[in-house]
């Protein structure tokens, strides 16, 4: 016996091969989209428009060229993923909430590593590119 969907049915687990990776990329863009609204993800873009090509340029073998840009990404990603946890919770309530807060804040503390992270890469790949030039 087939039981019909539910009203809250998720077509996206039905798609597949070439037509799932289409839909797939449509969220993404519009995922990318929706962090573009928030001004840490915009300054994180516009500093990674001058610190990508840099990578290539300052990266001394392709693994420090993979480090450098790698670590400027990951920000971005750890940003949208960090907007994404406040987006929850601000769904689930306004109210505030000792469990909300914890989220939010651990979510801000991923952030922050990840720019201690890129920013330690960073240092390290400048002053040894200083003192090798």
């Amino acid at each position: 016996m087939n039981t019909p969907p539910s009203p809250h049915h998720n077509v996206q687990k039905e798609r597949r091969g070439l037509n799932r990776l289409i839909h797939a990329a449509g969220y993404s863009w519009a995922g990318l989209q929706a962090g573009w609204h928030e001004a840490a993800f915009r300054q994180e873009v516009l500093a990674s428009i001058v610190m990508l090509p840099l990578s290539f340029w300052l990266g001394q073998s392709w693994v420090e060229v993979a480090l450098l840009a790698g670590s400027v990404l990951l920000v971005m990603m750890v940003e949208l993923l960090n907007t994404a946890i406040e987006s929850v919770v601000d769904r689930v309530g306004p109210e505030w909430h000792d469990l909300s807060k914890r989220a939010k804040d651990m979510g801000s503390a991923a952030v922050l590593l990840a720019m201690l992270f890129c920013g330690g890469i960073w240092i390290t790949a400048i002053w040894q590119f200083a003192h090798t030039h």
